[in-house]
């Protein structure tokens, strides 16, 4: 099993989801497309790890409903348990186009770091929204043996990198040598 695996068992160990929600949940920290989420939840139903529920819909395809089994909870627990696999792997576009920046002209890097800031400060604050529900329980954030104690951890973290982000940016924006209005 890869690690995106184990991520898909992590989500389901906190609430039974389709492959749509867990996509969803899965951008605050990993990025990965349906085409790679379905195969992997179809393999986790075949190794008996999560079962599968077929909810009808009217005038939509059924959608399927998958959920956590105690043989996925003890691969989930193993897992957790071993060290991660070395570096964490970063991809960002936007730092590529960064680190080639001094190719383009002043204000078409200054566009790159507006449109940045703007895409950053929504996440923010989606993210910020999120995290003031769990602040509301004090279950979620007082006990570690919550199911939804990481994802408070991981929403705390994401806040915090996103406001690093915008700092960064707004450092590094007078550095761009322009003669346009901002």
């Amino acid at each position: 099993m890869n690690t995106l695996s184990y991520g898909l068992l992590g989500m389901l160990a906190r609430k039974p989801c389709t492959g749509y929600e867990l996509t969803k949940m899965l951008k605050l920290f990993w990025q990965a497309k349906h085409s790679q989420i379905y195969p992997l939840l179809a393999m986790l139903e075949q190794e008996k790890l999560v079962t599968c529920e077929l909810i009808g819909q009217t005038g939509k395809p059924d959608k399927k409903l998958y959920t956590i089994t105690e043989d996925g909870a003890a691969a989930l627990r193993s897992w957790i348990d071993d060290a991660p696999a070395g570096e964490s792997i970063e991809r960002d576009e936007f730092l590529l186009k960064v680190y080639a920046i001094g190719l383009v002209e002043p204000a078409i890097a200054l566009r790159l770091f507006q449109e940045r800031t703007a895409a950053l400060l929504e996440r923010l604050q989606r993210v910020e929204a999120e995290l003031e529900i769990m602040q509301a329980d004090p279950t979620i954030v007082k006990d570690s043996t919550s199911k939804q104690f990481g994802r408070y951890l991981l929403y705390r973290r994401k806040v915090g990198l996103l406001r690093e982000e915008l700092s960064w940016i707004e450092w590094a924006t007078p550095l761009i040598n322009v003669n346009v209005e901002v």
